[in-house]
């Protein structure tokens, strides 16, 4: 197949339309269009279906963006080697995580990478887990770290810690003395949430669906920055795995109190790739450096009282 035409194809459906892809690739619509078309033609299905809003694979359509994909990643690859054979290691590597991660990924995770791999650049995206996962599933990153995904086929865990879900707040607030803590027994309490689609959201409304009760945040913030802030400040009490908020428990800012729901304590941090990828040898360093050197994918201990 055209390597072009699957270029093309692969952008549409990675942006879910014509033309997010022709804004993308800095391409004429009508240009996409056309090799689009000549793809369905070679195929002899059709491999998009045209909704009022955009478009979305067929199932022919998905087996074709697959290996096209499949195709990008053997070309990048294959380039990574050939520098390597001359003796070069440059390049980029694409790194997709939920904010609780940052710190400790820019402490004890990419230090030990640069140091082996100076000229080679990380790109690091944002985004909650259901972000991480179509981020690393489409490949536009190459490692995703994520906290609780659901499994998919696309996707493989290389590594997997279980960090229990956590009680957050202030050294002064009133459920500091308590030791056993229910999710649904912080029902009428203050509290900040994550908006949805992240993983400790999703976890959460998981245990409130099992139990029939509901959280009702005073904050709701696609920032765990925000989350640590408010906490601090007392005006809630928030819900984050250990790692999230280390520096700040470590400072007396924060304390952490265990809770008991089974579902909380058996969540766990993910180092995610895409299923069946032949992974460049950068890429399998960096996933050795993450696995041994992060907080994150180290057993989190028992939360000592504060």
């Amino acid at each position: 197949m055209d390597e072009r035409a699957l270029r093309y194809f692969l952008a549409v459906v990675r942006q879910g339309s014509i033309r997010g892809a022709a804004g993308v690739l800095n391409v004429a619509a009508s240009a996409i269009s056309r090799q689009v078309a000549d793809l369905e033609a070679r195929c002899g299905l059709p491999l998009l279906e045209r909704l009022p809003r955009g478009v979305v694979p067929t199932e022919a359509g998905k087996a074709v963006a697959d290996h096209a994909l499949q195709r990008a990643e053997d070309t990048r690859q294959l380039e990574d080697h050939l520098q390597q054979l001359r003796g070069l290691r440059q390049g980029a590597v694409r790194i997709c995580c939920g904010e609780g991660f940052v710190g400790d990924l820019l402490e004890n995770g990419l230090p030990g990478f640069a140091a082996l791999y100076p000229q080679i650049r990380t790109r690091l995206e944002l985004a909650g887990t259901q972000g991480v996962q179509a981020s690393v599933g489409r490949g536009e990153a190459d490692v995703g770290l994520a906290y609780n995904p659901v499994a998919e086929t696309a996707l493989r865990s290389v590594a997997v810690a279980r960090q229990p879900l956590h009680l957050v707040m202030a050294p002064g607030h009133p459920l500091r003395d308590r030791k056993r803590i229910g999710l649904k027994s912080l029902a009428r309490e203050a509290v900040a949430l994550l908006s949805e689609g992240h993983g400790v959201r999703l976890l959460l409304q998981r245990v409130e669906a099992d139990q029939r009760f509901h959280l009702v945040p005073v904050l709701e913030t696609s920032s765990i920055d925000v989350l640590r802030r408010h906490a601090m400040a007392g005006q809630s009490i928030t819900f984050l795995p250990a790692f999230a908020v280390a520096p700040e428990v470590k400072a007396g800012l924060l304390i952490l109190r265990p809770l008991t729901d089974a579902l909380l304590v058996e969540a766990s941090a993910h180092i995610l790739v895409r299923s069946r990828r032949r992974l460049p040898v950068p890429v399998e360093r960096l996933l050795g450096i993450l696995a041994e050197g992060m907080e994150a994918f180290r057993a989190s201990p028992p939360v000592a009282e504060a």
